[in-house]
């Protein structure tokens, strides 16, 4: 969408009732800004002379996500009061549902990327690479991803009958939806190495790793391969807990919030001494990149993979009074040795190593066999 347009969308959505005035007036915060003015000329101009009816609810919706689209920042977001809980949702790791990830491919069709252990679709027997067609019947095939999430989502205890295209083969799997905990970590031995996936750095992915690298350490490890490649990032939080476990005492964390304060943020003396290494990718944002950057400073890590992507800014959800939110920017984090990864263009490996596409969208869907992976091989040539 060109910029003129998201603007013109922005003018002509303004002051159709009060909650939407309210939703300006909290993001403006001012009654002379210009949009504010201008808003208004133009509303009154289509409250006069507009034919049609509007509704109201999208006006406002659109008014915000024209705003927050305005700053030119990719990182920051509008969040509609329908999506609200699902994003609250989605920082506790738990659902309401059944328990898969899809993709949308590039004829459209969607297609299970991975399915939750233990869930209900694993339970089901839901397996990733399956179709999407119908949902209780309903034929999907054309219907967009968020469309088909709100089908799916709905109340625990109640069933829903996924049709799905398997090798030409057209199942029916019911499922009774129910409270899922998304997979954070997935571990296990590989030779004399500890191997630990983090999917995200959201509620419990600090507590779950720990919790892995010691039963990984009770089985004999003797160094540890993270695997951050395809991690969306999280909370700050998580990520301070788990870099003060594994580094030595010193700085771990800097950031710089929107009036220009610093903050430091600083581990223990307490540390875990045990080679380490850390696979990434141009998937891997924010914590996820911030973390292997902290452990490559403090020189107990070496990077293998591709470069980050380089989200260098942390946002903020800050709730409006309709229920909706705005997710905005509103600082810069920095690694320890003060390096900002969004003026670098994100942490590059010490190991630059390539994975074929087919290979990616297996790895993103947890399938990937390691002896297929070049990136984990090399990595666990390094520990040996």
């Amino acid at each position: 969408m060109k910029k003129t347009t998201a603007i013109i969308l922005l003018i002509i959505a303004f002051l159709s009732g009060s909650l939407l005035g309210i939703c300006l007036m909290g993001i403006l915060g001012r009654q002379d800004a210009p949009a504010l003015a201008k808003a208004n000329e133009v509303y009154r101009v289509l409250d006069t002379y507009f034919i049609g009816e509007v509704d109201e609810d999208l006006m406002c919706d659109t008014v915000a996500e024209a705003m927050v689209y305005a700053t030119g920042d990719q990182w920051s977001y509008y969040i509609s009061a329908e999506d609200y809980d699902e994003h609250l949702e989605q920082l506790q790791n738990a659902y309401v549902g059944i328990g898969v990830s899809i993709r949308e491919l590039e004829d459209g069709s969607l297609q299970v990327l991975s399915v939750t252990p233990n869930s209900p679709a694993e339970e089901g027997g839901m397996q990733p690479g399956d179709i999407f067609v119908a949902v209780n019947g309903e034929d999907c095939t054309a219907q967009t991803l968020t469309e088909v999430r709100e089908k799916v989502r709905g109340e625990a205890g109640t069933d829903v009958t996924i049709t799905v295209l398997r090798e030409e083969e057209r199942i029916d799997i019911t499922m009774t939806r129910a409270s899922v905990e998304a997979e954070v970590v997935r571990h296990q031995m590989m030779g004399d190495t500890g191997y630990i996936a983090i999917f995200n750095f959201d509620a419990t992915a600090a507590d779950k790793t720990i919790a892995a690298i010691e039963e990984l350490r009770a089985q004999g490890a003797k160094s540890l391969l993270f695997d951050v490649r395809f991690n969306p990032g999280g909370l700050k939080t998580e990520l301070l807990e788990l870099l003060d476990y594994l580094l030595p005492e010193g700085p771990i964390f800097r950031s710089e919030d929107y009036l220009g304060r610093e903050e430091v943020d600083e581990s223990d003396a307490a540390c875990l001494e045990m080679p380490m290494a850390v696979l990434i990718n141009q998937d891997s944002y924010s914590a996820a990149e911030f973390f292997a950057a902290a452990l490559s400073e403090y020189g107990v890590a070496g990077t293998v993979g591709t470069q980050t992507c380089g989200k260098g800014y942390f946002q903020v959800a800050r709730p409006l009074s309709d229920g909706s939110a705005l997710n905005i920017s509103v600082g810069k984090y920095y690694t320890p040795n003060g390096v900002s990864l969004a003026d670098a263009g994100g942490l590059a490996p010490d190991y630059v190593v390539e994975l074929p596409e087919e290979e990616q969208l297996d790895l993103a869907a947890h399938v990937l066999a390691p002896e297929d992976d070049p990136q984990l091989q090399k990595a666990l040539s390094l520990l040996k």
